[in-house]
């Protein structure tokens, strides 16, 4: 039991609730089961981020085209994750709570430097990977103003609204979605509406959650986009 009590505590459960569940037998105790769920939750969407953009970075390699897909879009999205890791940080969330926006953020990067390799311009690419790099390593640093932390997370927002807006605008002016994927795409809103619940129960932050609610809508409005014009990575005809 006590090895069994060394894999749970703290990483899913605090040393109450192992008690209450494990010990007594308490197992309908409602607030250790939504502790012991938002943590679950909250690990394995950190796991599956892993791959969440994967099939995004696969296709555009695949199609050696970043075609349909919008750079100030994937520029504001980096800022957002990059936000929401000094956030966490800064705050001491658990890693359960934030983990995802770092392996978001890597995944981020290499399909920016892959729309710009494709697109002919690949030393802007390493400039701008090698760039928000060095704000990414000014943002984590303690020297790192928490007021700008705090802001830029509060700016998460009308950022992440932004992004998906102009995504979204430059799909109805193509008429197609290019080379976005409909798989990560619906990972990326099933995942916030997951977060919305485990903010909420991990972190009592109401920004936190607030940030995720406007991505889930945002990624809700992408993912309809591609269910109307099919994913197409070329324009419809006139008169469909």
């Amino acid at each position: 039991m006590e090895a069994f009590r060394g894999w749970l505590v703290p990483f899913l459960l605090p040393e109450r609730c192992f008690d209450e569940l494990f010990l007594r037998l308490h197992l309908l105790h409602v607030p250790c089961l939504k502790i012991l769920l938002s943590k679950a939750i909250g690990y394995a969407i950190v796991v599956g981020s892993v791959m969440v953009k994967l099939p995004q970075v696969l296709k555009v390699w695949g199609a050696r085209s970043g075609a349909g897909l919008n750079v100030p879009s994937v520029l504001l999205e980096l800022l957002a994750l990059g936000g929401s890791v000094a956030y966490g940080c800064a705050r001491a969330f658990p890693f359960s709570a934030w983990g995802e926006s770092l392996f978001l953020l890597l995944q981020t990067l290499a399909l920016l430097f892959l729309i710009q390799h494709f697109g002919g311009h690949t030393a802007r690419g390493v400039l701008l990977v090698a760039g928000f790099g060095v704000l990414l390593g000014a943002l984590l640093s303690p020297r790192a103003p928490p007021g700008l932390v705090t802001l830029l997370q509060a700016a998460n927002v009308p950022i992440v609204i932004l992004s998906r807006l102009l995504q979204a605008a430059a799909n109805c002016r193509q008429g197609h979605t290019g080379q976005l994927s409909g798989v990560t795409t619906g990972l990326l809103l099933g995942g916030a509406l997951a977060r919305v619940f485990t903010s909420i129960q991990e972190t009592g932050d109401a920004l936190l959650a607030l940030t995720f609610a406007a991505s889930a809508a945002c990624n809700g409005l992408l993912l309809a986009q591609l269910l109307y014009y099919g994913g197409g990575p070329s324009p419809r005809p006139k008169g469909d």
